[in-house]
């Protein structure tokens, strides 16, 4: 059972400023819970349902450092950021990642990215294209948002994310600099470089003028049909498949 200092601990983990303050973050779901049990992160807690934890001892028994609280549904109802809780919920601490360098390899940048959802897409499809960095304006979804989390299906454990000033970041880039916009060169007519640094802009406005001058490149993905534009998620899949597959 939890005790009320515990859950108030735990309901104090989906704002920004305890996460910070902790240095933790909230992952849920039983798929979640399982990938990250698998990995070398550090838990802080696992707070499980009797019957998940009865299922789970060898998951459980890989971190020893971790706090096991077994809590009944209701109880999990009550810290959950999910409006259906589901089995398990774990506390993890942020991980370590390195300096954040002069990229020489692929790389995603957001500028001002606000919505939870397509800031996880965007880290699963960094992690599905094997992008390890992601650098995020100041502006951007905090990448540790339980929605953030949930929505990138274990993409955290993978790809290094990390939130600077974007356009000084960029200004200094040697390697191609390609914005998505709307009046960009043809996707699909593009050279394909070897690296670059992909940037992806916020879902109504695009990409900042001021990010837009760092760009060395800017791409556009061809409109057929009548929508009026693609969700940044939607749209970094396709031009990450299209410039990064050979």
């Amino acid at each position: 059972m939890l005790s009320k200092t515990q859950s108030k601990y735990i309901r104090s983990l989906t704002h920004q400023k305890f996460r910070n303050e902790h240095k933790v973050f909230i992952a849920e779901g039983t798929k979640i819970a399982e990938e990250w049990l698998r990995s070398d992160a550090r838990i802080q807690k696992i707070v499980a349902t009797q019957l998940w934890v009865d299922g789970s001892l060898h998951l459980i028994a890989l971190h020893p450092e971790a706090e096991l609280h077994i809590a009944d549904e209701a109880e999990l109802l009550t810290v959950s950021s999910l409006s259906t809780p589901n089995q398990v919920l774990l506390v993890v601490y942020k991980k370590d990642v390195p300096e954040l360098k002069e990229m020489e390899e692929w790389c995603l940048a957001l500028d001002n990215i606000q919505d939870p959802g397509n800031m996880g897409t965007i880290i699963r499809i960094a992690d599905w294209f094997g992008i390890n960095h992601i650098v995020c304006g100041e502006g951007c979804v905090d990448v540790y948002n339980p929605k953030v989390v949930q929505s990138s299906m274990g993409g955290h454990l993978r790809v290094n994310l990390y939130e600077t000033d974007l356009e000084a970041f960029l200004s200094n880039s040697k390697i191609p600099v390609i914005a998505a916009t709307l009046d960009g060169q043809n996707i699909y007519t593009t050279a394909k470089p070897t690296a670059g640094i992909l940037v992806i802009g916020n879902e109504s406005k695009g990409v900042s003028a001021k990010v837009l001058a760092q760009a060395t490149h800017k791409v556009m993905i061809p409109r057929l049909g009548g929508a009026e534009s693609l969700n940044a998620g939607v749209s970094a899949g396709i031009i990450c498949a299209l410039l990064l597959q050979p």
